[in-house]
C-alpha cells in the first residue's frame, strides 16, 4: 500500500511539472506572438493579393495550399534549424535578426516607392504564365510560400529571441505552439478576408430585411477600401518592425547605442509631457523605428536590384 501511495506521488508531482511546463509554454508563446504581430500584420495583408484574378472556387483551395506550405516552413525546416542554431551558436540568432529586419526594411521602403511610382510594378505580372490557369495557380502558390519563407523565418527568429531562456523542449513546443497559431490565425484571416465580398453578395441577394441586404452591399462595396487599408497597415508594421530590430540588433552587440537610446530618451519624455503615457511612448518609438526602417529600406533599393537580384538571377536556373 505505501508503494501504491508512493507512486500516486510521484504521479502528482510529475503532473505538477507539467502543468507548470504547460503554463510556461502558454506564457512564452503568447509573449513571442506578440514580439512578432508586426510581421504578422504584413504576412495577413500580403497574402491575398495571390488570390486574385481566380474563379472564387478556387480561392480557398489555394488559401489553403499555401497555408499547409506555410505551416511546412515554419515546423519542418525553421522551427529545427533555429533550434540547433541557438543550441550551438547563439551568437548568430541577433545578427540574423538584424538581417531579417534589413530584408523587412528594404520591403516596407519598395512598397512606398512603388506605391509613388506605380509603372514599376509593371514588370511583376511577366513573371507568371497567364496563358495556363492551372500553371498559374501552381505559381502563384509557389511564390506566396517562397514569400512566406522569409516572413515566417522572422516571425520564429523573433519568437526565439522572445522566448525566456529554458529547455530545450520547452523552446521546441512553444515554438510549433507559436507557428501553428500564427499560421491559422492568419490564413484563417485571409479566407475570411478574400470571401467577404462573396458573403457580402449573398447577404444583399438573401437577406430578409432591408438593414442586412444594406450590409451585404456595405461589406462588397468596403472591401477595396479594406484591401488597400490592410496593405498600408503591412507596409507600415514591416518598417516599424525591421527599423526596431535593426536599432536594438545595433544597441545589443554595442555597434551602434546612440540611436536606440536617443529614440528611447525621446519615448519617455514625450510620455511624461502626452496624455496615455504608455501608448505615447510606444506611438513616438513606433513613429521613429518606422522612419529609420524606411530610410535605411530605401538605401538599400539600389543594392538589392542593381547587385543582389542581377547575381541571384544568374545562379538561378533559367526559365523554359
Amino acid at each position: 500500500m505505501s508503494g501504491l501511495l508512493a507512486l500516486l506521488d510521484d504521479v502528482a508531482a510529475i503532473a505538477k511539472v507539467a502543468a507548470a511546463s504547460v503554463d510556461d509554454i502558454a506564457g512564452a508563446a503568447a509573449k513571442a506572438g506578440a514580439k512578432a504581430a508586426g510581421v504578422v500584420i504584413d504576412d495577413a495583408a500580403v497574402t491575398p493579393k495571390y488570390v486574385h484574378g481566380f474563379e472564387a472556387k478556387r480561392e480557398l483551395p489555394i488559401i489553403g495550399r499555401i497555408a499547409m506550405g506555410s505551416l511546412k516552413n515554419k515546423l519542418l525546416f525553421l522551427l529545427p534549424g533555429l533550434l540547433a542554431l541557438n543550441a550551438f551558436a547563439p551568437w548568430a540568432i541577433t545578427p540574423l535578426l538584424m538581417l531579417g529586419g534589413a530584408y523587412l526594411c528594404f520591403e516596407g521602403a519598395e512598397k512606398v516607392f512603388h506605391a509613388l511610382a506605380p509603372h514599376a510594378e509593371a514588370h511583376v505580372e511577366a513573371d507568371f504564365d497567364t496563358a495556363d490557369p492551372a500553371h498559374l495557380e501552381e505559381e502563384k502558390v509557389a511564390g506566396a510560400i517562397k514569400t512566406d519563407f522569409i516572413l515566417s523565418a522572422e516571425i520564429m527568429t523573433i519568437a526565439l529571441a522572445a522566448i525566456p531562456e529554458s529547455n530545450f523542449w520547452t523552446e521546441a513546443v512553444t515554438l510549433a505552439v507559436v507557428g501553428t497559431l500564427i499560421t491559422v490565425a492568419v490564413y484563417g484571416a485571409v479566407a475570411l478576408i478574400v470571401k467577404m465580398d462573396d458573403i457580402g453578395l449573398h447577404l444583399a441577394a438573401t437577406a430578409r430585411t432591408g438593414l442586412g441586404r444594406a450590409f451585404g452591399r456595405g461589406l462588397v462595396a468596403g472591401m477595396p477600401g479594406l484591401m488597400a487599408f490592410l496593405s498600408t497597415v503591412g507596409t507600415a508594421a514591416m518598417l516599424w518592425v525591421g527599423g526596431s530590430i535593426v536599432l536594438h540588433g545595433l544597441e545589443v552587440t554595442h555597434l551602434w547605442a546612440a540611436p536606440y537610446e536617443v529614440i528611447h530618451h525621446w519615448a519617455e519624455a514625450a510620455a511624461h509631457v502626452l496624455p496615455l503615457g504608455g501608448f505615447t511612448a510606444w506611438a513616438v518609438t513606433a513613429f521613429c523605428d518606422g522612419v529609420i526602417g524606411l530610410a535605411l529600406g530605401l538605401a538599400l533599393i539600389p543594392l538589392a536590384t542593381r547587385v543582389i537580384a542581377p547575381i541571384y538571377a544568374r545562379l538561378s536556373p533559367k526559365k523554359a
